[in-house]
């Protein structure tokens, strides 16, 4: 008789991610798209305290900041213990690198491994590829 059912592994709260361990690094270069992507991201599930895997993908335009990779490294490790739903974690990741750089554009998103053949993707963006583009190639005023 399987004894799996209804068994949760204790997670912690959003307190335990480590937005302190987040760096930035100074910028003076041309508007320019970054993107930084891993497949390594995961949080536990609050519904259901199973472990949730998916590819991060981080594009921006950096204001006078870049993030600076190890530490964000190891601010996306920070979430595997952590009990929070796949939107709430985008939405989190955005505001904190938000607030850390003030680019001049940002995306986060974040592909999850299919759950019950579903795959959820979760994104937020400060603007539309237009806004992107724009930035990158702003268009000459007559």
């Amino acid at each position: 008789m399987p004894t799996a059912g209804g068994k949760i592994i204790k997670w912690e709260t959003e307190e335990a991610i480590r937005k302190d361990w987040l760096e930035a690094l100074p910028y003076a270069g041309k508007p320019q798209l970054v993107s930084y992507e891993t497949e390594e991201f995961s949080a536990v599930c609050p519904f259901s305290g199973l472990p949730d895997f998916g590819r991060l993908t981080i594009r921006y335009v950096p204001g006078e900041r870049l993030v600076e990779l190890k530490s964000l490294k190891y601010y996306i490790v920070s979430f595997r213990p952590v009990g929070i739903y796949q939107e709430n974690a985008t939405i989190r990741i955005y505001d904190d690198l938000w607030k850390l750089l003030s680019p001049r554009y940002l995306k986060v998103s974040l592909e999850y491994n299919p759950r019950g053949g579903i795959t959820a993707l979760c994104e937020k963006s400060s603007g539309s590829e237009d806004t992107l583009r724009e930035i990158l190639y702003p268009s000459k005023k007559t």
